[in-house]
């Protein structure tokens, strides 16, 4: 009689376990908590996003920084904030070595009739 008790408890117990198992399952595939979840995917999404792009973004200014140090590009203080400017002689001497040159000049125009 003990025995029959039990596995009908049992019975009963595993059966109220399974339904309320199958039901919550059912509620999650709903239209309105399916639409639910994918908000929160792309919300969290939206974040991931957002982080990489900040990292990437310190990523750049760090590289520029390091390779304005080794170009040896400083920002001038009478500037405005991110506009360097580029070190002069090397410019003048390019106008210079183009003066000193006497050789003539051959220029060439596709456009001109021969």
């Amino acid at each position: 009689m003990f025995r029959r008790a039990f596995w009908f408890t049992a019975g009963a117990a595993a059966g109220v376990w399974a339904t309320t198992k199958v039901n919550r399952q059912l509620k999650k595939l709903t239209p309105e908590s399916l639409a639910a979840q994918a908000a929160d995917k792309a919300v969290e999404a939206g974040h991931r996003l957002k982080d990489f792009a900040l990292d990437v973004r310190a990523g750049m200014t760090q590289r520029e920084d390091e390779l304005n140090d080794a170009l040896g590009l400083h920002q001038d203080p009478d500037r405005p904030d991110n506009v360097t400017a580029l070190p002069g002689p090397r410019r003048l001497r390019a106008i210079q070595n183009d003066q000193t040159d006497h050789r003539p000049k051959l220029s060439y125009n596709r456009n001109e009739d021969h």
